[in-house]
């Protein structure tokens, strides 16, 4: 499973346009009263079903919004920076109204970006174009659009109206303005390759305000970095806590026979649903809970649970200070001390859970200790902390998240920052680690015995999903802890094959002063080695055991045979264990 990152297209050939842009002032209008807060969408299944079928139809998917809007603009957009994104695609649509590029007087894909990814108005007629079956009327029916009252302010469509040329089926001057965000997103994995659309709140970017408490998130960096984390191995139950948008339902439907989404937010879990229905998802397969973390699943076990859990830390001080509860992200009070040691009672025998959060480094205590604590009893776990942020920097990153900048209101910005400092400084905290933490529960026929614990700190920037390696990981681990050393030196191993080698020499030197083993993929780790561990790595193709190995490099080497084949015992242990060797 990989989520589709387009590579860079050509750009666009430029138009005549280009040269002379339009200003800013113009390109960016103040939204009007139709932002404010409306109901989630909500679909029929014929309604889904025409809606796909047209989305479908559009050809709207990350590449072609990528060919619109070219490199840079694009690049910009992932970035939040809206302008060139919105410049671009105003040039396109107001050429086409024009009558200047006629090719394109229907281009789906501009009035889709325009309206859902970027809140441009765009006419009822061009989106009755876009959408033929839905058309406009469906499309505010199901809840994605409402008519901008030209009265309300800002955002006039430039360019001629398509319907004053017979262009649709909508009244001339009829506009309309997106209420949610609507993005296509694409996924390749073991079934083969989807693209949805999924549906979120309006953000930040487009509403240029602060987030409501409610406030329904889309797609974003935590939601892709746990959808690449988890596991695919096909699960008969799992649960997607804390659904959000449910877009880490839609890929739990791909490999689970049944998924339990829950939120606290009715909001969200109204979301999922309209999303799952847009993704023609069985509707007997996926059930929809309401209620606060393991609450609406009390009594239930699952092969799989799939988090990300409102883990920011924001002290009462800051909501003293006027910073409102947003249910995407705040849980009132620390999250994983409470769901950690909860969720073991929740994994079927052999289940895992993955989950993304965040832990306080305190002044004097390692944070291994810290977060060792919270696990589950019984439980095996595996805690990778990937970054730590000091507390300015946290703080001042979950400030702008929700919409307090200090563009907009920097009294407001700098006493929510203060009242952050002061609450980490008096309690001795002096960064915060952000990470990932996978649980697995010993199958009912494993061995009893102490559970596997490894906390880690890993700076890499894997480039492949980690699931697969997650899955492997977590099945080398739980064989290990049942093998004691005279075991793993009867293994045959085999090297992975993405591992390499890489030696340094000092120039005249035979013998490498430094040899490392990479890894291509998982987590890309990169071990030094001696030349018995270089000789092990080297010769593991299945044929020869850990100890025939370790007997043989003795041998070669003068070395104590008996303390090399305990040695090489433990090299393999942790190279099987971080998947540089594998299993025969």
């Amino acid at each position: 499973m990989t989520d589709a990152a387009p590579a860079q297209p050509a750009a666009p050939e430029p138009t005549q346009r280009e040269a002379s842009p339009t200003p800013p002032s113009v390109l960016a209008p103040t939204p009007p009263s139709v932002l404010a807060p409306t109901p989630p969408p909500v679909a029929t299944r014929a309604q889904a079903a025409a809606l796909r079928a047209d989305l479908d139809d559009s050809g709207w998917g990350v590449d072609a919004v990528a060919r619109l809007l070219g490199p840079a603009a694009d690049a910009a957009l992932r970035r939040e920076q809206r302008y060139p994104a919105l410049r671009r695609v105003r040039q396109v649509l107001n050429d086409a109204r024009a009558g200047t590029e006629a090719e394109t007087s229907t281009d789906p894909v501009a009035v889709l970006t325009a309206l859902f990814m970027l809140g441009e108005p765009v006419y009822a007629a061009e989106l009755d174009a876009a959408l033929p079956r839905t058309g406009a009327a469906g499309a505010r029916a199901i809840g994605l659009v409402v008519g901008a009252d030209p009265q309300a302010g800002g955002g006039e469509p430039l360019g001629g109206n398509p319907a004053q040329t017979g262009g649709g089926t909508a009244a001339q001057n009829e506009r309309v303005w997106a209420v949610v965000d609507l993005r296509p997103h694409e996924a390749r994995d073991d079934v083969g390759e989807v693209r949805w659309w999924v549906a979120s709140d309006v953000g930040e970017l487009v509403s240029q305000g602060q987030l409501a408490p409610d406030h329904v998130l889309g797609i974003g960096g935590a939601g892709l970095t746990l959808a690449s984390l988890t596991p695919r191995t096909p699960v008969t139950r799992a649960l997607d806590l804390g659904c959000g948008c449910g877009i880490q339902t839609l890929y739990l439907l791909r490999h689970a026979e049944r998924v339990v989404a829950t939120d606290i937010s009715a909001r969200a879990l109204a979301f999922t649903a309209f999303n799952a229905a847009l993704a023609g998802t069985d509707p007997e397969r996926l059930e929809l809970r309401h209620g606060s973390f393991l609450e609406p699943v009390t009594g239930d076990t699952f092969d799989l649970i799939a988090t990300n859990p409102p883990f920011v830390i924001t002290p009462p001080a800051v909501r003293d200070a006027g910073l409102p509860l947003m249910e995407y992200r705040d849980a009132g009070g620390p999250v994983l001390p409470v769901l950690l040691p909860a969720l073991g009672a929740h994994m079927s025998p052999g289940g895992t859970t993955v989950m993304l959060g965040n832990w306080e480094h305190h002044d004097g205590q390692d944070w291994r200790e810290r977060v060792e604590g919270w696990l589950p009893d019984g439980i095996d776990a595996w805690v990778i902390e990937r970054e730590v942020q000091d507390p300015v920097e946290y703080a001042t990153m979950w400030l702008r998240d929700g919409g307090t900048i200090p563009e907009r209101d920097r009294p407001g910005f700098e006493a929510a920052l203060g009242a952050w400092i002061d609450d980490f400084a008096a309690r001795g905290v002096h960064g915060i680690g952000f990470g990932y933490v996978v649980l697995h529960r010993p199958d009912d026929g494993d061995a009893a015995g102490v559970p596997w614990r490894v906390l880690e700190e890993i700076g890499t920037r894997p480039s492949a999903p980690l699931g697969p390696h997650v899955a492997q990981v977590v099945r080398s681990r739980s064989l290990l802890a049942a093998m004691s050393d005279a075991e793993v030196m009867e293994l045959h191993p085999v090297v992975a094959p993405d591992v390499t080698e890489e030696r340094h020499l000092r120039p005249g030197s035979s013998e490498p002063s430094v040899i490392l083993l990479r890894q291509g993929g998982g987590f890309a780790r990169t071990v030094r080695a001696d030349t018995a561990l270089a000789a092990l790595v080297e010769v593991a193709d299945g044929e020869l055991s850990v100890r025939q190995i370790a007997t043989a490099v003795a041998a070669l080497t003068d070395a104590d045979a008996d303390a090399l084949v305990v040695r090489m015992a433990a090299d393999a242990r942790s190279l099987l264990a971080d998947g540089l060797l594998l299993w025969e």
